[in-house]
């Protein structure tokens, strides 16, 4: 399971949403782990990432991304709104060999595709199930596809919609309005490019 994988939106907008995620199991490969770590963020930094992150520092959007590499610990994370650049780094993190997980999400096929390029064959997949409960009391769909970009929900919807109400006024552009979104999620695993094109379509509604 992995909290990039409950990203929300049409077959369109996801095909310009890769997360990746590289990590430890703890107590299997943890020895030593902080060097190929940051070899990985130097990898995803090499094919323009729209963003980026550590757990224990914050995103590209807090930190330069030297810094965010220095303090890499456990868990790092890199977004791509292409399937060129996926393509690309998994085939260097094939040649480093690092020995850590890494998890590609996205739509199943073009990430599939991703891996055989690459020459690598996929261990496990985990598909989204959607939402259950009392759904009536969620945001409206078109603020989800926004605010699921941020897998530990630090993406306000309040924000969103104030966020649309300066485009429409405006008082900004999308690709603004999306730089003021992105720092509040620290992993660094809200993709900017997208958000940016969303935001626009809401804005003109």
């Amino acid at each position: 399971m992995t909290h990039t994988l409950h990203r929300r939106g049409t077959a369109e907008s996801l095909s310009e949403d890769y997360p990746m995620l590289c990590l430890t199991a703890m107590g299997i490969n943890d020895d030593g782990h902080i060097p190929k770590l940051q070899e990985f963020l130097r990898i995803a930094l090499r094919h323009d990432p729209k963003n980026m992150g550590s757990i224990t520092k914050g995103s590209m959007f807090h930190y330069k991304p030297e810094e965010v590499i220095a303090a890499a610990r456990g868990i790092v994370h890199a977004v791509f709104d292409n399937p060129q650049a996926v393509t690309e780094v998994l085939k260097e993190l094939k040649e480093a060999d690092l020995g850590m997980s890494v998890v590609v999400s996205g739509i199943f096929e073009p990430v599939e595709e991703c891996c055989k390029k690459a020459g690598l064959k996929r261990h496990t997949v985990n598909f989204s199930l959607g939402i259950w409960g009392k759904t009536e009391k969620l945001p409206p769909d078109d603020i989800l596809e926004v605010t699921t970009m941020c897998g530990h929900g630090l993406v306000s919807a309040n924000l969103v919609n104030s966020v649309v109400e300066e485009i429409k006024s405006g008082a900004r552009t999308p690709e603004d309005a999306a730089k003021e979104l992105t720092p509040h999620c620290a992993c660094g695993i809200f993709n900017p490019a997208r958000a940016a094109k969303l935001l626009a379509a809401m804005a003109k509604t």
